[in-house]
């Protein structure tokens, strides 16, 4: 812990950074978990709080390529992957979610936000995120119903923890998360009416990681490629992507 961590005196200037960093997680994912920390110390932030938000800077000027690739083809199936870190937040004990979803394989929704209300296990913070996903979800299918896209259900939710899936899947576990209760019967309703379906993905393929902490670079690197974040300046990453 920082004990020598004095306050930063310019705080309309870091909250000028911070709300340019913010702008910027509208077309850059990669961000997204770095600059919701950040963005927590808006009214008193502290010197470590500075180096980290000019830390994202120096990340953004090292590949100022980086960019959500839209592709050209798609085959018209939503692909969801969300994620949680149990009580993430060392001040309040809260937890972190996060989600993405795809349309094809073009990544067109994610978001990385502390949950309203602390959890009491991992499983519970993991379930509170598939429920939000699934409002996500829900809301994006009758966006696309309005313009006339059909035949995309089910969407695809994948999830990395197996007691959440097994919750999910089989009803008889809601007697014991009663505390939960609510999002286990919209998660539930929404399978039963065929509208998503829940599948497991190894956490080490789990793009969602990115939007819920801290990894090391080539796990980032692997993850955010995965999102179809690439270089535009690397045209080995965009090989096959772009016909001539």
């Amino acid at each position: 812990m920082i004990t020598d961590d004095p306050i930063y005196e310019d705080i309309g200037g870091y909250q000028r950074l911070v709300g340019i960093l913010i702008y910027l997680t509208i077309t850059r994912p990669d961000i997204c978990y770095a600059v919701q920390m950040v963005s927590q110390f808006m009214h008193s932030p502290k010197q470590s709080h500075m180096d980290a938000a000019l830390r994202i800077l120096r990340y953004l000027k090292k590949e100022p390529g980086l960019g959500i690739l839209m592709c050209t083809e798609n085959n018209m199936k939503l692909t969801a992957y969300y994620d949680s870190d149990w009580a993430a937040c060392p001040m309040t004990r809260k937890s972190l979610s996060g989600y993405c979803i795809k349309l094809g394989d073009s990544l067109i929704s994610w978001k990385s936000k502390k949950q309203a209300t602390i959890s009491k296990s991992s499983v519970e913070a993991e379930y509170r995120a598939m429920a939000s996903i699934t409002c996500e979800v829900v809301w994006i299918l009758g966006v696309l119903t309005d313009m006339g896209v059909t035949r995309i259900k089910p969407a695809s939710l994948y999830c990395y923890n197996k007691n959440a899936l097994h919750i999910a899947a089989n009803p008889m576990y809601h007697e014991r998360t009663k505390h939960i209760e609510i999002d286990c019967h919209l998660v539930r309703e929404k399978i039963q009416q065929g509208i998503i379906k829940i599948e497991y993905v190894g956490t080490h393929e789990q793009p969602a990681n990115v939007l819920t902490k801290a990894l090391g670079k080539r796990q980032h690197i692997h993850l955010i490629s995965k999102l179809g974040v690439l270089n535009i300046y690397n045209t080995t990453s965009l090989r096959g992507s772009v016909k001539d």
